[in-house]
């Protein structure tokens, strides 16, 4: 009797010292609800899964999982991981979703305005932005065409309707970064001349010009540089546009592609800022510290982007002495 009744109070301990375990796992493992939560300017998607990538091998205790694809509707898309939720949206949209406080990570082409601190500041919000990298802005002509070179300021004359072209100018959704980049470099919100469209991504930008010799696409570099594995047939149907800038008083007036060289030489036009902001986020001090550092430099150079910082380079010079 009595060992039955000891068997009885081992059996209460244990069943005691498992509840308790269970229930200290959960303390450990919760998380705030945004605190992994990253969204990503959609045209920055190719650089942005290779950083991830990486980023995921060597800290793969980390809570940005790319696990899960989903489409949640025209305009978003998501990774969703164990922890976290990573969100693929056009400026416009991911812009809101990090002022909302919905995100505490994004990735972004431009800093914020004067007036989002402002609005951050009023919520005891205090962001932190660190510039990652330099992106080109590319024209991209089907194969076909004679098309090779053009200026700045037919650039600009062709966005604000004035240049006579019978050609189509295609580019990606309409509250994109790449759309405010070319509002601002016309000068003018309004891009909608009859022979000016709007498409879904910077993929269908460049599908759309794979298969029309009479039309000219704008789009991000890195989608034409690093392409998908399902992008590489229509990106070898298109060529890239050589720019002058001859607006600039102090350049030499030739034309360029966009290149390491060229981007870091200022020869090239067409250049945006990559930026991660982050909010009172350890996964995005994490995660901004790697952007910055020599690994995620070098997936930056190894992309065809230019870094923000240029990663040395060692080399060995070894002598042979002849005896």
């Amino acid at each position: 009797m009595q060992n039955k009744s000891s068997l009885h109070i081992v059996f209460l301990a244990l069943c005691l010292a498992i509840i308790g375990c269970k229930h200290k796992k959960e303390i450990s493992t919760k998380i705030s609800p945004n605190q992994s939560k990253i969204v990503v300017d959609e045209s920055l998607q190719p650089i942005f899964d290779e950083e991830l990538y990486i980023f995921n091998a060597l800290y793969n205790d980390s809570t940005a999982k790319k696990d899960v694809r989903e489409k949640f509707d025209d305009d978003i898309h998501a990774i969703s991981g164990i922890n976290s939720t990573i969100t693929y949206a056009p400026e416009n949209s991911a812009l809101k979703l990090f002022l909302e406080d919905s995100a505490r990570i994004a990735i972004l082409s431009r800093d914020l305005t004067a007036q989002e601190y402002q609005f951050l500041k009023s919520r005891n919000s205090k962001p932190e932005i660190s510039r990652f990298a330099i992106d080109a802005i590319a024209l991209i002509v089907n194969n076909a065409s004679n098309d090779t070179t053009i200026t700045l300021s037919q650039i600009v004359k062709m966005l604000q309707g004035k240049a006579n072209i019978s050609k189509s100018i295609v580019f990606d959704n309409p509250n994109s970064g790449l759309v405010r980049y070319l509002q601002q470099l016309a000068e003018s919100t309004n891009l909608q001349q009859s022979n000016i469209y709007s498409l879904k991504s910077n993929k269908e930008v460049i599908k759309y010009v794979a298969a029309h010799p009479d039309a000219i696409g704008i789009t991000g570099f890195s989608w034409l540089n690093d392409p998908d594995k399902d992008m590489i047939d229509f990106v070898n149907r298109v060529k890239i546009v050589g720019i002058s800038d001859d607006v600039n008083k102090n350049s030499d007036h030739k034309y360029y592609t966009p290149s390491q060289n060229t981007l870091a030489l200022k020869q090239y036009p067409l250049t945006r800022n990559l930026y991660i902001l982050y909010n009172t986020s350890k996964l995005g001090i994490e995660f901004a510290a790697f952007l910055r550092s020599d690994r995620g430099q070098r997936i930056i150079l190894k992309s065809g982007l230019l870094p923000d910082n240029i990663p040395s380079r060692r080399i060995s010079i070894q002598r042979k002495i002849k005896i």
